[in-house]
Order: structure tokens, then sequence, then C-alpha cells
């Protein structure tokens, strides 16, 4: 997996991690692409992983589940609630991953300018330790790839 610089990546606390990235589409259609099941198992997870699992219910309260498999079998689990949905503009959800300690909440903005799309998320961890560990776990590369993927779907 690498980052092939389309993905920013900043670390504007000791909990949290903000992931940037520009796609040249509107944002209602990438809004889609994170809460439809049938564009979101095109696109979500690096390369050669696939979605096996996809459950979303988008709505405030409604939960979601996504299990990810890899080339060599792997699984990897999250899960969480949405607490806010602003279409298409903003996405407020929880995020358990079945790897990690704890809850983080993830914050997922658009913004259009011009036909383009910048779209911002934070992730808040319950602490800088938790943070810490899916830094090293490989989010930047892992996010970048699937970021890359979800571009690639949009065109």
């Amino acid at each position: 997996m690498k980052n092939t610089g389309t993905l920013k990546v900043i670390l504007p606390t000791d909990r949290e991690i903000v992931l940037t990235r520009v796609f040249d589409a509107p944002r209602r259609m990438i809004y889609d692409a994170w809460t439809k099941p049938e564009l979101l198992k095109r696109w979500f997870g690096p390369r050669g992983w696939s979605l096996v699992v996809c459950e979303v219910d988008p709505r405030v309260g409604g939960k979601w589940r996504f299990v990810l498999r890899g080339p060599n079998g792997k699984e990897m689990g999250m899960s969480g609630v949405y607490r806010e949905l602003v279409p298409p503009e903003r996405d407020v959800h929880t995020e358990s991953s079945d790897d990690f300690p704890g809850e983080s909440v993830v914050t997922g903005v658009l913004v259009e300018d011009g036909g383009k799309t910048t779209m911002t998320a934070t992730i808040l961890y319950q602490s800088r330790e938790v943070r810490d560990a899916v830094i090293k776990s490989g989010i930047e590369y892992g996010a970048a790839e699937t970021y890359d993927k979800l571009a690639e779907m949009l065109v």
C-alpha cells in the first residue's frame, strides 16, 4: 500500500488524524459513494481488499458495519452509528474497529468548488495511544489507496 501524494494527512492534536483529498467530482457523487452499499462495494478498502460485509442505515441513530477481506484472507471489521447526516455536505459517525480498542468519532465534510470537491475527514480517538496505534497500522496508506479507488470510480 502507498500514498501516491493525493491524500494529505495531518495530526492537529494528540488525539486526531485529519485526512484531506480533492476529487474531480461534485460532492453529491462522493456523498452517495459514502452512503450507498452498491457504490461502497466498488471502492471501499485498499487495492486487493474486498468489502464482504456492507450494512448501512444512513440516518441519525442508524448503524453501519463493514468487513474487509484481504488478498491473504485476513478480515478487518468496523462498525458504528451515524450521529449527524447533512446530505451532501456532512457525515458524522462513530467508528469501532475489531482490531483496536475504543471508539472514534469521524467527521466527514465535503466542500464543492467549480465541480471539484475537497473531502476532509477528521478522526477523533479516545487517546493518543489509540491514535498512534492506528497510525502505526498504516492508515495513511490504506486510506490513500481507498480514496484513489473512489476517485477512479467517480470518473
